[in-house]
């Protein structure tokens, strides 16, 4: 053990915070989406990525991708927000051993609906505290820990050369 690299006093202080702040922005998030929406936080960004996309359509697997979700997770959520109304699941016309999720028109006017209190929450909680220079510091650090943690964008969320 004696060989074995412990994280320093600075290391094991900026963890912790990272930790914390992993730990503590889920639940602001969900609480405002659930309070103002009647929506998780997931449920959200499912939608979300969907409004995102050309015709508002993503082949289910894509969508698992692009919200880390495991298919078993997003077919769950999608059968949800399909009851709801928001999205509609059919076959893909390009292969039909896969799933198409559309966001639907009461779906498009519920992210419409939904996007500025959740934009508020995330300025309020986020952005604010940070001048500019923190900005960019967080994009440039989070772009460096994102290239480990997916090697392969599949997430979309780093920047492309």
């Amino acid at each position: 053990m004696d060989d074995f690299r412990w994280l320093t006093p600075d290391q094991l202080q900026a963890w912790k915070k990272l930790v914390a702040v992993v730990e503590l922005l889920p639940g602001v998030l969900d609480s405002q989406l659930q309070r103002d929406a009647e929506l998780t936080h997931f449920e959200y960004f499912t939608l979300a990525m969907l409004s995102e996309a050309p015709e508002h359509t993503l082949r289910m697997t894509a969508l698992a991708a692009i919200t880390n979700a495991t298919l078993p997770r997003l077919s769950h959520v999608a059968t949800r927000l399909e009851k709801r109304g928001y999205i509609q699941r059919s076959p893909c016309p390009d292969d039909r051993r896969a799933t198409n999720a559309t966001l639907t028109p009461q779906g498009w006017d519920k992210v419409v609906a939904t996007a500025p209190g959740h934009v508020t929450t995330v300025v309020d909680n986020v952005i604010d505290p940070l001048n500019a220079r923190d900005i960019a510091d967080l994009d440039r650090i989070m772009t460096k820990l994102l290239v480990p943690l997916d090697p392969e964008n599949k997430f979309g969320s780093r920047d492309r050369p």
